[in-house]
């Protein structure tokens, strides 16, 4: 991967985040800094940086796509009320992918885990229901 002075800026800003912002965010807040950058660098820059393995992009979340720089394996929370995603710092279960193994016909490259529930800001207003 070649170097890239937006692509630097991309990666830097979604450093300072630790709540698993759209690429909408890290481009409104990149904008400040640099008007002459386009929704589409940022769009572009994020996914090469997800396929080189330098940053994380989740999918997983309902809506846009969400990225996170802690690339080692971890699982997540998402609150339903909110949609505010957190990182859930228990040790990945390593054996989990041998396990479905037996249930698979193919190769397993890895898992994500997502827990669902409502997040202690959302815990006395929300009117969620499941």
């Amino acid at each position: 991967m070649n170097y890239s002075r937006q692509r630097e800026e991309v990666q830097e800003q979604l450093g300072f985040h630790h709540d698993h912002p759209s690429a909408d965010v890290i481009y409104s807040e990149l904008r400040e800094k640099d008007p002459t950058i386009s929704l589409a660098t940022v769009y572009r820059n994020l996914k090469l940086l997800a396929q080189n393995g330098v940053i994380r992009r989740l999918t997983f979340v309902s809506g846009a796509d969400r990225f996170e720089p802690n690339i080692n394996p971890h699982y997540h929370f998402v609150c339903d009320c909110c949609g505010k995603v957190f990182d859930v710092p228990m040790q990945a279960a390593e054996t989990l992918d041998e396990a479905a193994s037996k249930y698979i016909s193919g190769k397993i490259t890895g898992h994500d885990l997502v827990f669902h529930g409502i997040c202690d800001g959302c815990n006395d207003s929300c009117e969620y229901s499941a």
